[in-house]
Formats: structure tokens, sequence, C-alpha cells
């Protein structure tokens, strides 16, 4: 497994504890068990069912998704979520999957698997086990990639993707099989939200700055107009952004904005404009019937993906014809 220095950032919400309950590590997980995908090709489920409109990508691409944290019970003392957890899995494919990697299924044939998530607790508390149970979690995503690329990829273009956590362990997949390595050639993009980090985080890889671009990451972490002081100073200033609007490192209009996902299943065009600061950006309240509701979050890290669903999908789109006219 891979050995790295865990200062992370990422997740919206952050937990101090006391006391935990010590686990031993669990075995490798299995992934030739289809019962440990969210989503698969072998899967039937119709979790995508009404959002894919147009295939022919699927047929060239794989997209690998990781979903975010969602284990953040307070009264959970456990530091990772056990893998096989039908409640959990449950909430995983009624949201993350269908708000989230939904915006990326029409970019190529998808792979998520499930995996043993660590605690919104690890990320504050990385020397008094955090970083074990991130490490842990990122072991079970390690098998499932391997498990892929052994099994299923056969040289296809590859897009990346995933929020928070999900990111976290994006970037060590980078890390350790695409940073100055041959499977670098097959990366049309890395799509990364919810995580600092640096322009120079990976040796190879780079941070794209213009919406054609491929073989490199975008990254994002979104804010209202009222910063969350503690939170972006803590976690994304001086760190690297795009803007998911235009895909360049500058500003956007409301008119400019595709549309985001809400939980109602309507997309939400031209909701609001854009800005990049420093390590983040932050958007105007957004325009749509429930905008009541955005006024009593503290912040859009939530949102970070489905807010841009549909420019994420359009520019996907994008990028794969751009890295498909050079092979």
């Amino acid at each position: 497994m891979i050995t790295t220095n865990l200062t992370l950032s990422s997740c919206f919400v952050f937990f101090l504890t006391i006391f935990f309950i010590s686990e031993p590590l669990a075995q490798e997980t299995e992934y030739q068990n289809l019962t440990n995908w969210a989503v698969h090709p072998s899967l039937t489920n119709r979790v995508f069912e009404g959002y894919v409109k147009d295939s022919a990508n699927i047929e060239k691409v794989d997209v690998f998704y990781i979903y975010p944290t969602m284990f953040l019970d307070k009264q959970d003392l456990r530091w990772n979520i056990p893998i096989d957890d039908s409640v959990f899995q449950k909430r995983v494919l009624e949201n993350a999957i269908k708000f989230q990697a939904s915006a990326f299924a029409e970019g190529g044939r998808m792979f998520a698997p499930y995996y043993s998530q660590a605690h919104i607790r690890a990320y504050r508390n990385l020397e008094n086990g955090g970083r074990d149970a991130l490490l842990l979690a990122y072991g079970d995503i390690r098998a499932a990639f391997v498990h892929y690329l052994a099994n299923y990829n056969n040289g296809r273009p590859i897009i990346l993707a995933g929020h928070s956590q999900g990111s976290t362990h994006i970037m060590l997949l980078l890390k350790e099989f695409f940073d100055d390595k041959p499977l670098q050639k097959q990366l049309i993009a890395a799509y990364i939200p919810g995580i600092g980090l640096s322009k120079d985080e990976f040796k190879t890889i780079s941070l794209m700055t213009e919406p054609t671009q491929t073989g490199g990451f975008v990254t994002w972490n979104t804010f209202k107009k009222k910063v969350n002081k503690e939170k972006f100073e803590l976690w994304y200033k001086g760190k690297c952004v795009v803007n998911p609007v235009s895909w360049r490192v500058d500003q956007a209009t409301r008119s400019e904005h595709k549309g985001f996902l809400f939980s109602n299943g309507k997309l939400y065009p031209n909701s609001f404009s854009t800005h990049v600061i420093d390590g983040a950006i932050w958007i105007s309240t957004p325009h749509f019937p429930y905008r009541k509701l955005a006024w009593t979050m503290n912040d859009y890290h939530i949102g970070d993906i489905n807010l841009f669903w549909l420019d994420i999908r359009e520019n996907i789109a994008v990028r794969i014809k751009q890295f498909l006219t050079k092979i």
C-alpha cells in the first residue's frame, strides 16, 4: 500500500471526540464479488435511469468514481463503516450515486466501489487514528482499482471522479498509479473537488485551467459569498482551484451557469454567479424555487458536484472529444 503524508483537507463538518473504539484492520476486500460495487457494468441497477441520453462514450471510456464522506454520526465511535452495511449502501445509492455520479454517467462505462469509509472525524485526528482509518479506506479503493485494471480496462481511456473523502482517495490513486507512470497516458481527466490541493501536488499531473485540456486534474471548493473563514483558512486557503462553470481561473456570470441538479431530480440553469478566490470559489445565492434552503447553509461543500452538474457533464464531453482526437 502507498505510504503518504496525509496532510488532508476535506468534508463539510468536523467532529472532535475524546474516545474512539479501536478496531483491527480488515482483510483486503474481494472486488470480484459484485455486491462490493455500487455501480458496475455487470450490475443491472437502474440508478442512472433518465440521466443518460447519449451513450456514445460509454463504448469508449471508463469512469472510476468514489463517493464522499457519508459516515457522519457523532454517536458512532467506529473509525470505519463496514463495507457490507446495507443501510449505508442504500444511502450511497440514493444520494451520492444519484446526485453526483450521475453527472459523469454519460462520460463512460462506470465503476464505483463500496469501501470501508473512514468517519468524518478522521480528518481532525490524523495522529490519533484518523490516518489509519483513511488508509484502511484507501486499501479498499486500491483493491477495487487493481481489480478494475486487471479485468476490465484493457487500455481504455479513464476519467477519475470523486468528492471530499472520495477526492482524497482519487488523489492517492493518482499518486500511486498515474503520476509519472505509463498509465498517465490513459488519463482523460481527474475531477476531484472538495479537497485542498497544491498546484505542485503531483510530479507530472497538472491543474487544468482551460476547458479543453486533458491529462490533468481539476478541483474546487464551494462557499457562500460570506466565506466560512475558519474552514477556509484551515483547509483551502492557498490551494489551487478552477471555476467549474468556465473551467478557468476566473469569474462567471449567472447566465453562464449550465445547471445544478436539485434533490427533486430537476435541473436549474442560470442559478448563480461564480467567483474564484484564493483556494476556493464563492457563489451567489442560487436562484431556484427552494432558495431559502440555501440561505440557511453555512457553506456549499455538500453541493460541490450537483451545483455544477450540467457544467460537469458538458465539460466531460468536451475533454473526451479532445482526448480521442489525439489517439
